[in-house]
């Protein structure tokens, strides 16, 4: 595993990274980082992991890119989790800007994916990327909780900031990480997986 020089996102992080794992994407319908499988490390041995996804490319028009959570290996995708979303919005022409809580895309203890990029285009020029960090996910004590911020080149030619975080309410250890879209595939794109040390 490659050792990274420190990083600093927003103040937090200034710790070294660890490159785990870059998973990369051809039309692909999950990409999955499953504790101990394919190298992959999601356990005690760092107290934060971060994912950064680049150039996110969905098959179909305006879709959202997001995960889920595993307490069992990736068996179950099923970890509730409780969230909050709002986002930045500018479009080409200068006549939409704005900032908006957006209800319809943070999740009351769901199961399913929790966006990150949001209302991604498919145009060929068109695609998303951002970071997640996950805090300790293998506590048997507190809840997992995660910050990410995406930004998006939207179906209809919007910038887009998303701001994401919340919690997986389990005091199980996560042991997996799976991304999505909302629908169809991750056309194209990398995400990878570093551990702070």
């Amino acid at each position: 595993m490659a050792n990274y020089n420190a990083i600093k996102y927003s103040g937090f992080s200034k710790g070294a990274l660890t490159l785990i794992k870059t998973l990369t994407a051809s039309s692909s319908s999950t990409l999955s980082f499953v504790n101990g499988s394919s190298d992959v490390v999601l356990d005690s041995t760092y107290k934060e992991y971060i994912f950064i996804f680049n150039n996110i490319h969905p098959s179909e028009d305006n879709r959202n890119f997001g995960f889920t959570m595993s307490i069992d290996g990736g068996s179950n995708y099923n970890v509730a989790k409780t969230t909050t979303i709002f986002y930045s919005y500018h479009d080409e022409s200068d006549n939409t800007p704005g900032i908006v809580y957006h209800g319809g895309k943070d999740l009351t203890q769901g199961t399913g994916n929790q966006m990150v990029l949001v209302e991604t285009g498919n145009d060929n020029d068109q695609s998303g990327s951002g970071y997640m960090h996950l805090f300790n996910p293998s506590s048997t004590t507190f809840v997992k909780h995660f910050i990410a911020f995406g930004n998006s080149y939207e179906a209809t030619n919007n910038n887009q900031n998303s701001f994401v975080s919340g919690y997986g309410n389990t005091t199980s250890a996560v042991n997996a990480i799976q991304f999505s879209m909302s629908s169809g595939n991750i056309d194209a794109g990398t995400v990878q997986l570093f551990g702070v040390n």
